[in-house]
């Protein structure tokens, strides 16, 4: 009901979805067997499917124009990548040893630091009035070198609470983010705007597809999660808010002007949550590594969409 209400009020729209999102939450923690499968199917099963899709989406609504940006402001584009793999794996791993979870719980806050920013972050850079351009091109940078620096970091920062297979999950990484895209970009360059009802369909498909993505896993982890769930809450929201704070910081100590900085800060704070989600379905533990990429998403798209809505009221100066 205050999902719905929350339609009525322009200013209050934008967190909508997120209450949609912890009704979600709510039902699966209170009756996780409705929600873990049917029959002899497990529903864990549809999450990388999904995922997939999602992925699809996001690459059918870029153009290969949309990487421009990496000639015309490379110096931005460097910083943006360096901060994205820098600041938040170390922030994960700190954290990871700070409040002492059990190994794999651990390890899930190092993997949401380990992988790159998501579509989120576009959108609330258009709401913040950032960059829009740039972080398009951040997003899709990150995302490409993903299947080489999340297995990097994920071995050198989480090795020691799971074992991690490099090339494993170097392989999970193509398959559910880099052909998906891959295939999105080829239908946009060859296909676009012919079946308009797919482009109209494909947002509220990714957004459907996430809450059921956070609904599976809450269902999965939820002994887990209701054993270290405050801490855990505690933990993320520390993790994506330093994200915002020195991704910000860094960028200014670096002369970078406000829109740069605006953007750089929402790249790093926000994450691609649904990709650490099937990562930790990859590696068998979705219950326990997949249970921080599922706190994480949610909160972060109060954090962010609060963060942008208030920078929103305070339009960057011109020079």
């Amino acid at each position: 009901m205050l999902a719905i209400s929350l339609q009525g009020f322009a200013g209050l729209r934008g967190f909508s979805y997120t209450c949609w999102i912890l009704t979600a939450v709510t039902f699966s923690l209170y009756y996780p067997h409705y929600f873990i499968g049917i029959g002899g199917f497990s529903f864990k099963l549809l999450i990388v499917p999904l995922l997939q899709i999602i992925m699809f989406g996001v690459g059918s609504t870029m153009g290969f124009k949309d990487f421009e940006s990496v000639i015309r402001t490379p110096k931005a584009v460097v910083i943006g990548v360096v901060c994205q793999f820098t600041i938040m794996p170390l922030v994960g791993f700190t954290l990871a040893h700070t409040f002492d979870f059990p190994p794999e719980i651990a390890a899930g806050i190092i993997l949401v630091g380990c992988v790159p920013s998501g579509l989120a972050s576009n959108v609330m850079s258009y709401i913040a009035n950032a960059n829009v351009a740039l972080s398009i091109t951040l997003t899709a940078v990150a995302t490409l070198m993903a299947p080489f620096i999340t297995p990097l970091l994920m071995q050198l920062l989480g090795g020691e609470f799971v074992s991690v297979d490099f090339l494993s999950m170097m392989w999970d990484i193509t398959k559910i983010v880099i052909l998906p895209i891959g295939v999105g970009l080829l239908y946009h360059y060859f296909l676009g705007g012919k079946f308009t009802w797919l482009d109209k369909t494909m947002p509220l498909l990714s957004m459907v597809g996430i809450a059921a993505i956070i609904t599976i896993i809450t269902a999965a982890g939820r002994d887990s999660l209701l054993a270290v769930g405050s801490l855990l809450v505690l933990a993320c929201l520390i993790h994506n808010v330093t994200g915002y704070i020195l991704g910000y910081f860094a960028c200014k100590i670096l002369k970078m002007d406000e829109k740069t900085c605006r953007t750089i800060a929402l790249e790093v704070g926000l994450q691609n949550g649904g990709l650490a989600s099937g990562l930790a379905l990859q590696m068998g533990k979705v219950a326990t590594v997949g249970l921080a990429p599922a706190i994480f998403g949610p909160l972060m798209n109060v954090t962010g969409s609060s963060l942008a809505t208030w920078w929103h009221s305070k339009p960057p100066k011109e020079k």
